[in-house]
């Protein structure tokens, strides 16, 4: 089924199209917020059989965009995001299943109060409401964030990269049809059916029907959202992510763990793009390093080049470049604070990881690396709201405030206060 919102470009202004989608996902909130847990983990079972039902069609849709942008100037990064198999069709379904089957998130007791004059005072989780959800030509974030907002009782509008378009409506199809299987309003995802760039400028100054955006893709979108909105933005931003192979590292188990965090799949956010690695192993560990990269670029910088000068020197904007590519960053250091020290000033507060034997360095760098997720003697490729459990993950909040790390259904909601009198005036 076609999501209702399907539209000819020019068929309506982009104006009316995101006002009419915020008008009706306002409405859908309503009924979505009181709905049973039940209710909206049958509308994900169904949509996870539809999703597997489907597959063929969801990649049917998929190769329409991948042959749209055939003769582009897209990277492999870009097209690997961007591809849709029958594998990854099927861990998105997985992923659905696995979010419907959690611990219902809505209308959990977070704290009790009891005053002295008798008043009893219970903070309550509630969802956040009408959440936009704004990102690039990733398919499966789609599903992800459309199954996360309605276990947590939230409304989406879903605004996918213009390449994705086909494979955004196939995969919003099977989320809508389970919405209905189960009695739920189809309004409940929603998806901006149009390539207008207008149209994300636009949601994120819907001040009166939308309650968040969340951004996930690049800094150029990151930053049009920082700039633009006016909604209140919960922020996913870009994995400058560093691997520290301290002095006390097991050389074997270290160089497996850069292998896997760069290379399993460079293009996600949790890649390591730079190596921090102390001099006192430098020699020993970093032809067995470039070895196990065989089929990656080094850059390194004046120490790293001296100990393998087949590399390429790396420049100072390499530091703070995510690469999301076959690339990766060497630095050696001379201490442990320089080492700490270098990671602070260049990490983009996504990821970063200690590999040490030494326990006690271990937990000094983690508590001194202000990352939303800090890890020891494991690749960072594991920061991922299914691999934390969550199912699935809307993205990895870098920021402070309400959410930080993987966020999944829990960290889409908000809390109200329930108080209960008996008779009780205020003097």
């Amino acid at each position: 089924m076609m999501n209702k919102m399907s539209m000819n470009e020019g068929e309506l202004d982009v104006e009316t199209v995101v006002s009419d989608l915020g008008r009706r996902a306002r409405a859908a909130a309503r009924e979505l917020a009181v709905a049973s847990v039940e209710q909206r983990n049958l509308a994900l079972i169904e949509a996870a059989k539809l999703l597997r039902e489907r597959r063929d069609e969801v990649v049917a849709a998929n190769g329409k965009d991948l042959d749209s942008i055939k003769g582009s100037d897209k990277d492999a990064a870009f097209i690997d995001r961007l591809t849709l198999t029958d594998a990854r069709v099927s861990d998105m379904a997985d992923a659905v299943d696995a979010i419907a089957g959690q611990d219902d998130p809505v209308g959990r007791t977070l704290a009790t109060f009891d005053r002295p004059n008798g008043l009893k005072i219970a903070r309550i989780s509630v969802p956040i409401g009408v959440i936009a959800m704004v990102y690039e030509s990733r398919p499966n974030v789609g599903s992800d964030a459309g199954a996360l907002c309605i276990k947590s009782g939230n409304v989406v509008i879903l605004r996918g990269g213009s390449e994705s378009l086909n494979s955004s409506r196939a995969i919003v199809g099977c989320l809508t049809d389970g919405l209905k299987a189960a009695g739920l309003p189809e309004d409940a995802v929603q998806l901006v059916d149009t390539r207008e760039r207008e149209a994300v400028k636009l949601l994120l100054h819907s001040t009166e029907t939308v309650d968040l955006v969340i951004p996930r893709g690049g800094r150029g979108l990151v930053s049009l959202v920082q700039r633009e909105a006016r909604v209140p933005t919960l922020l996913h931003l870009d994995g400058n992510n560093h691997t520290y192979l301290h002095e006390s590292a097991d050389l074997e188990k270290a160089v497996g763990i850069v292998r896997n965090a760069k290379m399993r799949r460079t293009g996600v956010c949790g890649a390591t793009e730079c190596v921090v690695v102390d001099a006192k192993i430098a020699k020993e560990i970093l032809p067995r390093l470039a070895a196990a990269l065989h089929d990656c670029e080094l850059r390194g910088d004046a120490a790293a080049c001296e100990i393998l000068p087949d590399i390429n020197s790396a420049s100072e904007s390499d530091w703070d470049t995510e690469y999301l590519n076959n690339i990766i960053s060497i630095k050696v250091v001379y201490s442990f604070q320089e080492g700490i020290k270098f990671v602070q000033d260049h990490s983009s507060g996504h990821t970063d990881a200690i590999i040490a034997e030494d326990q006690e360095a271990a937990k000094r760098f983690m508590v001194a690396i202000d990352s939303a997720i800090v890890m020891h003697n494991t690749s960072t490729q594991f920061a991922d709201g299914g691999e934390f459990g969550m199912g699935a993950e809307i993205g990895i909040a870098t920021g402070k405030m309400h959410a930080r790390g993987p966020v999944g259904a829990e960290q889409l909601t908000s809390f109200k206060y329930f108080v209960y009198g008996d008779g009780q005036q205020r003097p």
